[in-house]
């Protein structure tokens, strides 16, 4: 079968990255596969690409996939990237075709989700009333309030040494405009964003931070963004504290809710321990791909 491949233009522009897409169609003008290929460009990430690509079931096996990732990695050598990331899950086309590729395993991620219905809300409570010493939970709905803008933007370096396994992930800066247009762009597609924070009362900054997004309709399953505590906080239990306090709310606000979906690096042992012990149960494992240019 003839395949064409066509190169589209894409609106998804954000404040810190924007997209190539190529569309595959064969010689009926149906679409038959894709990719996207999101280019960072803040300063710290702007070496890397991450690729999407779908092919049709019916249609894999045929050359497809690969004339869509020659064309997506052609865009980014020639935008001078030193890296392309992207993920498949364990077992399916893509973790078998990617490392045919070239591409190597960098990373391991696990997907747990925690069911609303079978959470245990009695010990969520007993975990979310236990003092802290010296802190003490605050939360909000979308961006964040401006009294604590601030201290919210420097709560993010928390997720600095984030493992990533040999991931070429780079770092990623953040400012207030970041902060805000992040929100800004969960609501515009009519999601909710919900945020727990733990503040150190010695001078009323924030220590961790942990973010939730619920489908705006309330239904269906909500996702985990980022939870991370600053350095000179860890050790004090606040990740454990805030995710509970984010769970317990979660299920008071959204009565319909289904559940609440988290992927953890394998590596990282510490969050993992937490998601077990507040009830997440395995779902599948994805693995990160790098291709290095």
């Amino acid at each position: 079968m003839s395949v064409r491949i066509t190169a589209l233009t894409d609106p998804d522009t954000i404040l810190s990255s924007h997209r190539l897409v190529w569309l595959a169609s064969d010689t009926d003008g149906i679409p038959v596969g894709s990719a996207f290929l999101r280019l960072y460009t803040s300063t710290g990430q702007d070496h890397l690409a991450a690729l999407e690509l779908h092919v049709h079931p019916a249609e894999r096996r045929n050359g497809t996939g690969s004339r869509l990732l020659d064309a997506a990695i052609a865009a980014a050598r020639q935008d001078g990237r030193r890296s392309v990331i992207t993920q498949a899950e364990a077992g399916s086309p893509g973790d078998r075709f990617l490392p045919a590729r070239g591409f190597r395993r960098v990373l391991t991620l696990t997907f747990t989700r925690l069911s609303l219905a079978e959470a245990d809300i009695t010990a969520l409570t007993e975990i979310t009333d236990q003092s802290h010493p010296g802190y003490l939970l605050a939360s909000w709905e979308g961006t964040v309030p401006d009294g604590l803008a601030e201290t919210f933007v420097a709560s993010r370096h928390a997720m600095d040494d984030m493992p990533m396994g040999g991931t070429d992930f780079g770092t990623v800066t953040w400012d207030l405009d970041r902060v805000r247009a992040a929100a800004a762009a969960v609501e515009r597609r009519g999601d909710l964003l919900h945020t727990v924070v733990a503040i150190d009362e010695s001078d009323g900054s924030i220590a961790g931070f942990t973010e939730l997004v619920v489908p705006g309709d309330g239904k269906g399953d909500g996702q985990h963004y980022g939870t991370g505590v600053l350095p000179k906080h860890r050790g004090h239990g606040l990740a454990r504290w805030m995710k509970a306090a984010s769970i317990r709310e979660a299920h008071e606000r959204h009565p319909d809710l289904g559940g609440l979906l988290t992927d953890t690096a394998d590596n990282n042992p510490y969050m993992r321990h937490i998601n077990d012990a507040l009830g997440y149960v395995p779902m599948h494992t994805t693995f990160e791909y790098q291709l290095d240019l």
